[in-house]
């Protein structure tokens, strides 16, 4: 019987609710808007000072740059405004405040944690590591966010995270972005648009198009094509929402991690971005990229999307396509297995699947390889994030839901070659919520999107009950031992 050792680091990320963006508050009914507008006409140039320099009194000290984002606001209803008259800067800025409020990124939670290497290892320590930790932060309206924190291990195992900044920033989002054509037509016809108004929009496009030659192409095919038919109108509303699903942001790099946050920009994530899994995934030709599954959530629907990054700078949000592409939980494998990619799943939102690809974008036929078998899992069971590589094979980190939906985080053992068969799995759980664990938004669960392996230890962060996250390790060569041994399960101790 093994007993395995947890080591709780002195570490808990709590929601801070001072940490805010300004976005858009601009009423859908177009009178209500009008009515506003002309308030803020009738002003006086000296009211227009006095209010606006109580604007930058108020506000100046919570954002790190103001003005741009009232400008941005301005500009969002400058073509409501009924007059022709030159308006002043400091008009426009007032009128950018009037349409703009606050919101809190974390007010709810702050949860569901990924954690990978940094891209940048300068000046750490011989058998130190500096990492990048990736949360869910969720506020007013229970809208979802990535958030990003830095931190290192030091040589002797010891977690410390780099102060957290008070402000935060959007990323500028990218006008312009490219397409890939084969991409895009493979998940219009999953869609279910195979037609001749497709084909009449994409066949003229390259094999990499921009958004304005793809915006171009579509109001031709408009034109060309009135009066519209019901068929050809939704043709064209998908095309256009598909664009909008795949886009590119940047970060300035003067950004502290901490202060950069994603937040939602396509209307199929509109009510959050959810549970993002990054791992450091390297190709067979040694080519490094961060790459991460989430849930894209609309209020409605969920739909599994894809990001890539090598700097966490510059981000890449893509669709995934294919028949497998549904329901939560998707895990990329950090490298290919006989040269093709591999990724976990959960098709069921019951059993644990793995599928194989030619294609990291596309993903199909889903073989199951886990079902619920102790009662801790007896409701479902899923992924905690990416598997790790070890010598004895790919640890992957399960979360299994039992009796009163308390949430338990366990581990299994793929074998390396054919990650289809599993070769250990832990009975007994390895992490169970506890004490003021349990209490929070979604009580009795403890839950990650990630850990890693450094210096022969398991780093697992984990979130409490949809409240606030804290980090565990353990000696990885005793979680192998757990998971390979015949005999009685493991229990369980603390440190």
């Amino acid at each position: 019987m093994t007993c395995l050792a947890l080591r709780r680091h002195h570490i808990m990320l709590q929601p801070e609710s001072a940490r805010v963006i300004i976005r858009p508050f601009i009423p859908s009914n177009p009178q209500r808007l009008a009515t506003i507008i002309g308030r803020a006409l009738a002003l006086t140039e000296e009211e227009v000072e006095t209010e606006l320099a109580a604007v930058h009194a108020d506000f100046d000290s919570r954002h790190l740059d103001i003005e741009p984002v009232l400008m941005s606001h301005f500009a969002k209803v400058q073509s409501e405004i009924f007059t022709q008259r030159p308006l002043t800067r400091s008009r426009q800025l007032l009128i950018g405040a009037i349409f703009s409020g606050e919101y809190s990124l974390e007010a709810a939670a702050l949860f569901n944690p990924s954690i990978v290497s940094h891209p940048d290892q300068s000046g750490v320590p011989e058998g130190g590591l500096r990492f990048i930790m990736s949360l869910r932060a969720t506020g007013e309206g229970h809208i979802s966010s990535i958030e990003f924190r830095e931190g290192s291990i030091s040589p002797d195992g010891h977690i410390t995270l780099v102060p957290v900044s008070r402000y935060v920033s959007l990323p500028e989002v990218l006008p312009n972005p490219t397409y890939r054509k084969k991409r895009f037509i493979v998940k219009l016809h999953e869609m279910g648009f195979d037609n001749e108004c497709t084909a009449s929009v994409m066949d003229i496009l390259a094999d990499d198009f921009s958004r304005s030659e793809l915006a171009a192409r579509v109001a031709s095919v408009r034109r060309e094509s009135l009066p519209l038919s019901h068929e050809s109108r939704r043709t064209l509303e998908c095309v256009q929402w598909l664009a909008d699903s795949n886009y590119e942001l940047c970060f300035s790099s003067k950004l502290a991690v901490s202060e950069r946050i994603l937040f939602p920009v396509s209307q199929n994530e509109s009510n959050g971005i959810e549970d993002a899994r990054f791992v450091r995934f390297v190709d067979d030709d040694g080519t490094v990229t961060y790459c991460a599954t989430y849930t894209a959530y609309n209020g409605r629907a969920i739909l599994p999307q894809f990001i890539e990054t090598k700097d966490f700078l510059h981000f890449r949000v893509l669709t995934l396509n294919g028949t497998a592409v549904q329901n939560k939980g998707m895990a990329l494998f950090p490298r290919r297995i006989r040269g093709r990619y591999v990724m976990l799943s959960r098709q069921d939102d019951e059993n644990l699947f793995v599928m194989f690809s030619d294609n990291s974008h596309h993903w199909a036929d889903p073989h199951l390889i886990l079902r619920p078998a102790e009662t801790w899992e007896s409701v479902k069971l899923g992924n905690c994030g990416s598997p790790i590589e070890t010598d004895a094979g790919w640890l992957v980190i399960t979360h299994g839901v039992g009796p009163m939906r308390k949430y338990c985080i366990g581990a299994v053992l793929l074998d390396l070659d054919d990650p289809t068969r599993v070769i250990g799995r832990l009975r007994h759980p390895l992490l169970c919520p506890e004490g003021v664990e349990r209490e929070g938004y979604v009580p009795n669960v403890v839950y990650s999107c990630g850990s890693l392996v450094h210096g022969g230890q398991l780093i697992l962060p984990y979130a409490m009950s949809d409240k606030a996250t804290a980090i565990v390790s353990l000696p990885i060569a005793d979680l192998l031992a757990a998971l390979l041994e015949d005999n009685s399960p493991p229990e369980v101790a603390t440190a």
